[in-house]
């Protein structure tokens, strides 16, 4: 295990979760699933790189679907400007 990474005891792993909301309880349910398939092994690009990359273009995506393609909704729920949402959804090739 990474030296910065926590592992913790069941029963308290347990207490917390149960005060998490369910995407907040997905993702720390799968980062620690990557971290214990990853063992000692580095992120070249650092795990927080990782996770952006990996959730934020299923969420524009999502988002956007749920508003119908309309970017100015969506950016509105995302709490980012349309020109921000843009510059995003053409980063991760959904322009």
């Amino acid at each position: 295990m990474s030296l910065n990474a926590v592992r913790l005891p069941a029963n308290e792993a347990v207490r917390e979760s149960s005060s998490q909301s369910a995407l907040s309880e997905c993702v720390s349910r799968t980062v620690r699933r990557y971290l214990a398939d990853i063992g000692d092994t580095p992120c070249d690009e650092g795990l927080h790189a990782l996770v952006i990359r990996e959730v934020e273009g299923p969420m524009l995506r999502e988002v956007l679907a749920f508003h119908d393609g309309n970017q100015s909704r969506a950016a509105a729920v995302l709490g980012i400007n349309r020109a921000t949402l843009r510059k995003k959804l053409a980063q991760h090739g959904l322009l």
